[in-house]
């Protein structure tokens, strides 16, 4: 409303009506316009003198201002004026939802009515001075009805409204960042307005997505920026200052939302129309499915070029040259393909049982060796070259193919039998007169066959003459016999499987001399035998008896009553004999090999399965010999398999075979899906709980009880050589390689005096110094892997250099106890790590010792605390500092091996020492520290913080 802009009668209300004080009339303005005005002047001061407007709307709004305009006299200037005069009026409204005010209702008086203000003159009228007016803007409010009323109270002066004006303020309609908000009426100092996207823009669609929003003061303007995720979609770029999006034009494409301008089309691509989020391939070209839409369309590659083969009897080694053309890519690949031929020129794929090394598909070197073919056989080999749109051009594969044959084997023919017993039988063979290699020698394979279903079960032997002796049967029983000769390039196939029987009793009737001579020399074998391990016995006895480094005081570790005693495979005369006594030959073509996993001291790890007929098919890992061995690489290798082949025990590595008949000669184990102890800690830190690392504890060292009960010194004992199941069970591994440590060995090794490498940190000092290796250098080696899991994988002594661990072992120094870890555990520990070894417990006792722990969980919650036990300079330094000492908290948690939360302790704002002493748990979750074992490793540090800032002098970050 505002008077100016009315010219006629305003036909407001005046009380009272009888005797009006309050007179309405028309005047000027300061522009000379005719305005309505109210003026009062009473002659005396009785009575309450009133004027109300007509009804007013409210229109929405909940706040509104009252602008008036009004000259008053001064008191003092009307001679008339009554004493009570005052030179203020009072302003009132009134709240309705209809337009019902009458003469009488509301009443006047200041209840119902709501007093606004009471207004005072700025300037004074006086009689021959300057004529000015007052203005006077005040607010009202909150309003919630319909509409409203504005009543003025005179209280005795002269005075005239000139004019009334009374509005509202709201904040425009406006478009910003992507966002547009329609005209807003604050109702609050400052009032949040909704919003939406501008055309072709959107919010991205993720649960926490909000509608775009922004502040409107009660001023009427906009207040700060608003809040939105709006940004143009795909195929629009933002143009006019973010205000609203084009399409993007032809020949050009955006990919992705936001606020990207369009770009030109990748190569071999287009786009036909605006507003395209993608550019299409054009004919014969494309895009992989993990190609991002900004990259270049691509072909297939042409195919392989200069494919060369080399032959090596049973397997055969392909090598070839790049496509010349890749297509415009850089994710090449190679697949072989394997079919055999036979008679006829008709080929089919070649049989599971060929093997191919490195893979058969997915080939990123240019080399690949296939063997486990069948001799004298024409194959046909295909390379296919491949990159990532190879399967989207729906077309077959570029390739090269070459066909090989692969060399004659020498057959063995005509076997029979030459004489028979009752417990053996001789053999002989023919083969050809003119072979076509030099044969070195026959291998035989037999096996009894009592029943038709029954699988055979093999026994080798090998001899370098076309005859053979098969001894150590059981009479009467039927024997199926194959031999195979050996070449330079290998072993050729087996023979046709040939049946043979040895005799019953009473059916050979030798003669009465050669059973006597039979019976003498049984008798001298069985003498010489007798006097052999009787002699063997005393000497053992003697030598513990005199020799103080294998014995001590309280004969710990003098050999007891075992059932088995470990035969080291290096005193046999042959070595290959001693394989064939502890391991079992496996047919290569029960194995597939699926993947290589690592790499072996004498060639690569893989994983495979092994599917032997009639059982069932399982995991397992193959351990290789590389090519171009020397002989001694290949005893080194096998004698592994000799060792594990000794040994059977839940808590060993367990030996399924071995393949020593084909290249390349291989060791097959159980399959260790969690791999190496220490790896598999530090994956998994502080996930288990105490009595979970007791009972992997309990598992090795049952595993060393038993290798000590055989007398077996295992000399390389570490977290890094036990392997875990799916089940956590840990198995100890790596029989071989103690004896065999290399300089290049991942693990630090020392020197010592008498040669050799040692791996420092987990030995006995006396193996350090004097080379002695016992079960008590071993139950040392033990204390060091119960600290390893107690500290999940920690490195034992940190970064100390080898002379510095061992100085301070020398100077009775010890490890300190892993955070959180039992202290019974830690006295264990100490008690393996003795410095006299006669003192130190058997593995028995630990066993026993470590059964008492889990059958009493409550013994696990006494916790050693920093500082038990033995201590040093050197070791006290290893321990992670408090964060006071650390520069920042970068290297604060860098110092605790949590460096991977760098990046989000500040993006979450805990920049300071400060911000970190006030951290919950729930800060913890919200960084994104969501393992158990890392917020317990902060919040010990954390609370260290706390200890110190509170301490004398802290409180310095």
């Amino acid at each position: 409303m505002s008077t100016k802009l009315e010219t006629s009668d305003l036909k407001w209300t005046v009380f009272p009506s009888t005797e009006p004080q309050w007179e309405e009339m028309s005047g000027l303005d300061e522009e000379n316009n005719i305005v309505r005005t109210f003026q009062f002047c009473p002659p005396d001061s009785s009575g309450s003198h009133w004027v109300r407007t007509t009804l007013l709307e409210r229109r929405g709004a909940s706040q509104v201002y009252v602008e008036l305009r009004f000259t008053m006299m001064e008191c003092s200037s009307v001679p008339t004026q009554h004493r009570g005069c005052k030179e203020t009026f009072n302003l009132f409204y009134y709240e309705a939802d209809a337009d019902e005010a009458t003469l009488t209702n509301p009443p006047w008086m200041e209840n119902p009515y709501v007093k606004v203000d009471t207004v005072a003159a700025d300037f004074l009228l006086r009689r021959g001075g300057e004529r000015k007016s007052n203005l006077k803007t005040v607010r009202l409010g909150p309003l919630t009805k319909r509409g409203f009323y504005l009543a003025f109270q005179a209280q005795g002066a002269c005075m005239a409204l000139l004019s009334v004006r009374v509005f509202f303020k709201k904040c425009p309609a406006l478009t910003r960042s992507f966002s547009s908000f329609p005209e807003t009426v604050p109702h609050a100092l400052v009032w949040q307005a909704p919003g939406q996207c501008v055309e072709n823009a959107a919010q991205p669609a993720t649960p926490t997505a909000t509608p775009p929003h922004m502040f409107c003061g009660e001023n009427g303007e906009w207040v700060g920026m608003p809040s939105t995720t709006c940004a143009c979609r795909p195929g629009y770029e933002p143009v006019d200052d973010d205000s609203r999006c084009r399409a993007c034009p032809q020949g050009h494409f955006k990919a992705a939302m936001g606020a990207s301008p369009c770009r030109r089309c990748p190569e071999f691509s287009l786009a036909v129309s605006s507003g395209s989020p993608v550019c299409l391939c054009r004919q014969g070209y494309h895009r992989a499915e993990a190609d991002p839409p900004d990259t270049p369309c691509t072909t297939p590659p042409s195919a392989p070029r200069s494919l060369v083969t080399q032959i090596d009897d049973t397997s055969v080694t392909l090598e070839w040259s790049e496509p010349l053309q890749l297509g415009g890519r850089q994710d090449l690949s190679y697949t072989v393909q394997c079919r055999h031929c036979g008679p006829g020129g008709r080929c089919a794929p070649c049989a599971d049982s060929v093997s191919y090394r490195p893979a058969q598909r997915g080939l990123t070197g240019r080399r690949v060796v296939v063997w486990g073919l069948q001799p004298h056989t024409t194959y046909s080999f295909s390379i296919e070259a491949l990159n990532g749109v190879s399967q989207q051009s729906g077309s077959e594969p570029a390739s090269e193919s070459v066909n090989v044959t692969t060399t004659r084997n020498v057959p063995v023919s005509a076997i029979r039998r030459n004489h028979a017993t009752e417990n053996s039988i001789t053999l002989e063979w023919s083969v050809p007169a003119e072979p076509p290699y030099t044969i070195l020698g026959y291998q035989l394979r037999y096996s009894a066959k009592e029943r038709p279903e029954q699988e055979p079960s093999w026994r080798y032997t090998e001899t370098p003459t076309t005859h053979a002796v098969l001894s150590d049967l059981r009479r009467a029983t039927q024997y199926e016999v194959q031999i195979r000769a050996r070449t330079p390039a290998g072993y050729g196939s087996f023979s046709p499987l040939v049946g043979f029987r040895t005799l019953p009793d009473g059916e050979h009737a030798p003669s009465s001399q050669l059973m006597v001579t039979g019976i003498l020399v049984a008798a001298g074998t069985l003498l010489l035998l007798v006097v052999v391990v009787v002699s063997v016995f005393c000497f053992r006895k003697h030598m513990r008896a005199n020799d103080p480094e294998s014995s001590d005081k309280n004969n710990h570790f003098l050999m007891g009553p075992a059932v088995k005693v470990y035969i080291d495979p290096f005193t046999y005369e042959d070595p290959n004999e001693a394989v064939r006594e502890f391991a079992k030959e496996i047919d290569v073509s029960f194995v597939k090999i699926e993947e290589v996993i690592g790499a072996g001291e004498f060639g690569e790890v893989c994983r495979g399965r092994l599917q032997v007929p009639g059982k069932k098919e399982n995991y397992v890992a193959i351990k290789t010999l590389k090519g171009g061995y020397t002989e001694k690489q290949r005893r080194d290798f096998l004698s592994e398999a000799s060792i594990m082949g000794q040994f059977q025990h839940p808590n060993i590595i367990h030996l399924e075979g071995v393949i020593t008949a084909s290249c390349p000669v291989m060791i097959l184990t159980e399959y260790m899906e969690n791999g190496a102890l220490d790896s598999f800690l530090r994956l998994n830190d502080g996930q288990f709980t105490p009595i979970q690392l007791v009972g992997m504890l309990r598992g090795i060292a049952s595993g060393m009880k038993y290798l000590s009960e055989m007398s077996y010194v295992h000399r390389d004992l570490a977290a890094r050589n036990i392997l875990v199941n799916s089940n956590l069970v840990c198995k100890v591994s790596d029989f071989g390689l103690s004896r065999f440590l290399q300089e290049n060995s991942s693990d630090p090794t020392y020197t010592s005096s008498l040669g050799g490498k040692i791996p420092i940190r987990w030995t006995a000092p006396e193996a350090i110094a004097f080379r002695k290796f016992t079960s008590a250098s071993d139950i040392w080696s033990y204390g060091i892997v119960m600290w390893e899991v107690m500290s999940f994988g920690e490195r034992p002594y940190w970064d100390m250099s080898n002379q510095d661990v061992i100085n301070a072992i020398e100077q009775d120094y010890r490890l300190p106890p892993p955070p959180d870890c039992p202290t019974s555990l830690h006295q264990l520990m100490l008690d393996c790590w003795q410095k006299e070894r006669g003192t130190r417990p058997r593995f028995a006792a630990i066993v026993s010792a470590l059964d008492k722990l889990i059958r009493n969980p409550a013994s696990l919650k006494v916790v050693a605390r920093d500082g038990a036990g033995p201590s040093h300079p050197l070791l006290d330094q290893r321990s992670p500092p408090p964060p006071s000492a650390c520069g920042s908290v970068g290297e604060w948690l860098r110092a605790i091996k949590m460096e991977r939360y760098e990046e989000s302790f500040y993006q979450a704002g805990f920049t300071s020492f400060q911000l970190i002493s006030q951290i919950s748990t729930e800060d913890l979750l919200r960084i994104g520290v969501t393992l158990a074992g890392h917020q317990k490793k902060i919040m010990s540090s954390i609370q260290t913080l706390r200890v110190h800032s509170k301490s004398p002098g802290g409180g310095q970050y």
